[in-house]
């Protein structure tokens, strides 16, 4: 547990016995909490999906964001962590502090109408293909309820809305993190949109990318080939001693990329040429191995081309690390609240959305259900895995898509700009709600999160960025 937390002091100690006792709330009232403000909820998760604004250029989200809060009544710190998007909102005082997170990027390169056929915006180059415009809309819910049951309770406590721009691909919350900006928070909450309604542990892979840089020398490709040093070859190359590497790399690895430039024309010898790596594996430090010999490769490329080779790292993650404890709570909290409910007209778009996948783990119904606790290893990558070792933390998915639904899809993209998303993020903010109230009153609760927590950490434990002392990248999707 953080030290400071209900220290036995005299000055704490006479500080909360002069404190409003707190009312009692019902679980279905603090539920119309969120209820009372469905309205809200679908009206910003609309305007997210309709902006969908990459990573670190999402100022008119952000600002939809802080100016809904500052009407309730929260404080706000804008551009903090020296990114412009990024901000704290803050409600309540004293101990504990709870943090929700909460996100609003889009994914470039892929856009949907809220259609279940593919339709695409033209013109349009972005989208909400992780459903992030409905993890902003119900964080942001979610702390406004919350702000209300302490009001309304008398209940001591500090609430705040963590707004973290840029997590696909961009790790703004490492960047939060390695500004100190969780250092004094009791216990931080996140969900995910997703096509289940789960509280299971799952744990995620570390990552790190980066764009390599080729450079060589152009000439006409046919009249004088021999004066050219194509940057292109570099970069095949490096990609060719890359694949290589996925035969001799740990099972629960992952390494892929894109090549983001390869030059304008086949009849000059490229000067310039760029591929944009990822690596992930279950922790750190097999991350920083597979990496060292992804840098070997990108300089042998070079050498074996007659070429030279600079990269840049965009971004990286460290593993989530998970608290049982929290996470035994949160799924007792989802249980209580529930599955989704289709509306006639919601299963008939969901029966259209369905016919595109090719014979799906989940199937139509399971919106319905609550899928069981487990604790596994999970595939993806998040900026959340850096909050998790700085503040014990916990999570949740909802059925915001249809099921059967992947992220980073035309489906997912149209399910988040529609009712049944929706639903799923007044989901999440009734959970999170739930989970916050029990946090506020259960002092216990957090104790063994903090004692389950500093024991994984281990004694000699210090914070280590995948990022190193970099910037953000505030360019990184212009």
């Amino acid at each position: 547990m953080r030290p400071s937390l209900f220290a036995a002091s005299l000055g704490v100690l006479a500080l909360s016995l002069s404190a409003p006792a707190s009312a009692e709330m019902s679980t279905e009232e603090a539920i119309g909490l969120v209820e009372q403000r469905s309205e809200l909820t679908e009206s910003l998760a609309d305007q997210l999906w309709q902006w969908a604004e990459v990573g670190y250029q999402e100022t008119k989200s952000s600002q939809l964001l802080q100016d809904t809060l500052a009407e309730e009544g929260f404080e706000i710190e804008a551009g903090v962590a020296d990114i412009p998007t990024a901000f704290v909102a803050e409600y309540g005082s004293g101990e504990p502090v709870i943090a929700i997170l909460a996100e609003f990027d889009a994914l470039p390169g892929i856009n949907q109408t809220d259609a279940p056929t593919r339709e695409q915006v033209p013109g349009k180059a972005a989208g909400q293909a992780c459903g992030h415009n409905l993890f902003g809309a119900g964080s942001t819910t979610a702390a406004i309820a919350i702000r209300h049951w302490l009001e309304e309770t008398g209940a001591q406590g500090t609430i705040r809305l963590y707004g973290t721009p840029a997590e696909e691909g961009g790790s703004g919350k490492v960047y939060m993190t390695r500004a100190g900006l969780f250092d004094d928070v009791d216990i931080a909450m996140h969900w995910h949109p997703d096509d289940e309604n789960s509280a299971a542990a799952n744990t995620s892979l570390a990552n790190r990318s980066a764009k390599f840089r080729f450079y060589g020398q152009s000439a006409h490709a046919a009249g004088a080939p021999e004066r050219g040093r194509s940057a292109l070859d570099g970069v095949e190359a490096f990609d060719m001693m890359a694949n290589m590497m996925h035969e001799h790399m740990p099972q629960d690895a992952r390494m892929h990329y894109v090549i983001t430039s390869g030059g304008n024309a086949p009849n000059v010898v490229p000067d310039f040429a760029e591929v944009f790596y990822y690596v992930r594996h279950p922790d750190a430090d097999g991350v920083d191995k597979i990496w060292t010999r992804l840098e070997d490769a990108a300089r042998g490329a070079a050498m074996g081309t007659g070429t030279k080779v600079e990269w840049e790292i965009i971004h990286g993650n460290n593993p989530l690390l998970v608290n049982e404890t929290l996470a035994r709570m949160m799924d007792e909290k989802l249980r209580d609240t529930g599955g989704i409910t289709y509306t006639s007209e919601e299963k008939a778009y969901a029966e259209k959305i369905a016919a595109t996948f090719d014979d799906p783990e989940l199937k139509i119904g399971s919106e319905e259900e609550i899928q069981p606790f487990e604790i596994s290893l999970g595939y993806g990558s998040t900026d959340v895995g850096d909050v998790s070792w700085a503040v014990p933390t916990v999570g949740l998915r909802t059925a915001t898509w249809v099921p059967g639904t992947s992220a980073h899809s035309w489906q997912a993209v149209a399910a988040s700009g529609m009712s049944i998303g929706e639903k799923g993020a007044k989901l999440a903010a009734k959970t999170l709600t739930l989970a916050a109230i029990e946090l506020y009153q259960n002092e216990d609760l957090i104790e063994q999160a903090w004692e389950e927590f500093e024991e994984k950490r281990g004694p000699d434990y210090e914070y280590k960025s995948l990022l190193g002392d970099r910037e953000p990248p505030l360019d990184y999707r212009k």
